[in-house]
């Protein structure tokens, strides 16, 4: 049945290319006797005898060598009901090359015929040979626009070079895309009034507003691949004024490797309106830190730690530990690096950092030469109503994974800390910036050779593997921390909040219309994190140079406009007051730390805050045992250890103070 079936098809192509042949034979007799008659002004008996036999004796061979050519061509083996603009230029060379020997022998050998037959016989044969190759084309584009649900989409193309006229002439060839390009707007007034493909070119950026009123355009496409992040970001600000649909590329190699279609373009989000370039990490650099390296990612299921779980599997390295006490995040980064890296070493433990028998079991196990901790508690609202949990998971569970890692011999341990970390007004920028004072201190210790006095902060401090092991001779392990701003996409990120506010049609919640806030993405965290594991040399606060700052109700405003709504008109804009412990802004360094360049000009380094690490390291006993006991009055012996810090409570200090050591000893 199968045989028989590719056998009808077969045969089916045949008495089509047989066809097409017989049309093609009797188009060249008929294109040329129309040729003559038009000669003598539609006068059959007007045509001379001396011109109406050598067309006679010579026309049928001609036909016959012209469909001979055709064929080897190959133009009867074309699927015409999807003809390119290749088929196209196929039949011209075809009409031309058969008209070229048609005037050469019809002159040598028979006549020589008046200048218009050639000329009108040339143009009407191609003519013919258009016209039936085409018309199925342009027949299932009409029924499949004319069977489309509604008109269609009016377009604008920003951007009037190679990419643009790529997309136009997708649009216009394509029946499955119901869109009409209706005008095009570009910067370079050399362009302006003149057209591309018959769509009129209107005018600059600045004109962008009035030519979506006046031609009703209903989407915009972006079409401008080599434009710097900055120029797209002055462009989409105007379009996103517009309320229309905004679509872009997603970079130059889809036009350099001529892939540039209608179906790559992505739609605009809120990250290209952040107007800063990515950073980018010099890869061969962080391949040669990692590669062949034990590396332990901590919150390895998190939004950055499984983004760097990603990174680090992609250079090589001996082992991938990824961390984590949430299981299901775990699974699906573990199922997605599998399929990734078949050959990786991989392996997935769940547990807790606040577990010091199980940070020491698992340090003496597989013994990670690289530590990236991103295990933390980080929502602000939630951690002010848990405070205690903040200091347990954050500020402790860093100081065990620290001190294991200094005890087995870990050689770089970078902790992923935040900018709420700087004059911190709520509990968990706080527990962030004791972090830092955590790896402040054992970088401290280490480097005088006093590894010793940092204490095994564990609530069983008889674990046995840390009675067996005990701290080595040679202490080497270099702590930094990478300081961070709001991750776009993460976890708990306001995106992710105001998409969902508008898919339910508002309203929109902002905390304040002044709130401002630093934002990166996800992928240029990462960067910079594994940049620091490769400059670091203990002790620094490594930080990001991220551009100006965004307001939070600009951000959610363009949110709303990129969805096709009018804020405060569609989805309403409402500002609920600052949550508490929540700032109006955020700041990258303490004023006191100063900056100092990298190789990288969009990474610094923050010089250390001195204080005193060996009451750092009593107070921090005492604050650990505060936070197993639950106590609530947390707040205000956080605020004795973090002198930037100054919780809402009220009352004295020093007193509270003091009777919580009395209570925790």
């Amino acid at each position: 049945m199968e045989h028989w079936h590719r056998g009808a098809r077969f045969e089916r192509w045949k008495v089509i290319a047989l066809c097409m042949a017989l049309y093609d034979f009797a188009a060249i007799c008929i294109a040329y006797f129309l040729a003559l008659l038009f000669r003598f002004d539609g006068v059959f008996s007007a045509i001379p005898l001396e011109y109406l036999e050598p067309y006679s004796q010579f026309i049928l061979p001609c036909a016959l060598v012209s469909v001979m050519l055709f064929w080897a061509l190959r133009m009867y083996s074309i699927i015409w009901s999807q003809a390119s603009f290749t088929d196209f230029v196929r039949t011209f060379v075809g009409s031309v090359a058969s008209s070229v020997l048609h005037t050469v022998f019809i002159t040598l050998l028979c006549a020589r015929m008046p200048l218009s037959y050639y000329a009108f016989g040339a143009v009407i044969q191609f003519v013919l040979l258009v016209i039936v190759r085409f018309t199925p084309r342009f027949l299932r584009i009409l029924l499949a626009r004319h069977e489309s649900s509604g008109p269609d989409t009016r377009v604008m193309l920003v951007g009037a070079g190679d990419a643009a006229r790529l997309i136009l002439r997708d649009i216009m060839r394509s029946d499955k895309v119901h869109e009409s390009v209706v005008c095009i707007v570009d910067d370079d007034d050399n362009k302006w009034r003149r057209y591309m493909d018959g769509v009129p070119i209107v005018g600059g950026r600045d004109y962008i507003l009035q030519a979506v009123e006046q031609y009703e355009v209903q989407k915009i496409y972006l079409a401008i691949p080599s434009a710097s992040v900055q120029q797209k970001r002055d462009i989409l600000s105007i379009c996103s004024e517009t309320g229309c649909e905004l679509m872009q590329l997603p970079g130059m190699y889809q036009l350099v490797n001529g892939q540039l279609s209608v179906s790559n373009m992505r739609r605009v989000e809120v990250e290209d309106l952040l107007g800063r370039e990515p950073i980018r990490a010099n890869l061969q650099e962080v391949f040669g830190f990692i590669n062949d390296k034990v590396v332990l990612v901590t919150g390895g299921g998190g939004s950055i730690g499984s983004e760097l779980c990603r990174q680090v599997a992609s250079h090589s390295p001996k082992q991938l530990i990824i961390f984590d006490v949430y299981e299901n995040n775990a699974y699906d980064i573990q199922l997605e690096l599998r399929d990734a890296y078949p050959d990786l070493n991989l392996v997935t433990l769940i547990g807790s950092v606040r577990d010091s028998r199980k940070m020491l079991d698992m340090f003496a196990t597989y013994r990670p030469q690289i530590v990236y901790h991103a295990a933390a508690h980080k929502h602000v609202p939630l951690m002010e109503d848990s405070p205690c949990e903040a200091i347990k998971n954050n500020t402790i569970g860093t100081y065990k994974t620290a001190y294991a890692a200094m005890m087995f011999g870990c050689e770089r341990f970078v902790l992923i800390s935040t900018d709420k970390a700087v004059n911190p007004t709520n509990i968990m920028g706080a527990s962030k910036r004791m972090c830092e004072m955590v790896i402040q201190t054992f970088d401290a210790k280490i480097k005088a050779g006093k590894a010793d006095d940092i204490p095994q902060l564990a609530a069983h401090p008889k674990s046995k593997t840390g009675d067996m092991v005990g701290l080595p001779d040679d202490v080497r392990t270099e702590f930094v921390a990478v300081r961070f701003g709001n991750v776009l996409g993460s976890n708990g990120s306001v995106i992710p909040i105001f998409r969902r506010q508008i898919e339910q049609g508002g309203p929109v919640t902002v905390t304040h219309p002044d709130i401002i806030r630093y934002f990166m993405t996800i992928q240029e965290a990462v960067s910079l994190v594994l940049l620091a594991g490769t400059y670091a040399h203990g002790g620094e606060i490594f930080v990001l140079d991220m551009g100006s700052p965004v307001k939070i109700d600009t951000l959610a405003r363009n949110m709303i406009r990129l969805s096709g709504y009018t804020p405060d008109v569609d989805i309403e804009v409402k500002y609920t007051g600052l949550r508490p412990g929540e700032k109006l802004y955020e700041e990258k360094l303490m004023a006191e730390e100063g900056l100092r360049k990298t190789n990288n000009e969009l990474i610094h380094v923050g010089q250390p805050i001195a204080f005193d690490e060996d009451a750092f390291l009593r107070d921090l006993v005492t604050l650990a045992s505060a936070s197993y006991s639950n106590d609530q009055s947390i707040r205000l012996l956080v605020s004795k250890v973090v002198d930037t810090y100054h919780p809402e409570e009220v009352g004295n200090k020093d007193d509270t103070y003091e009777s919580l050591i009395d209570v925790s000893l």
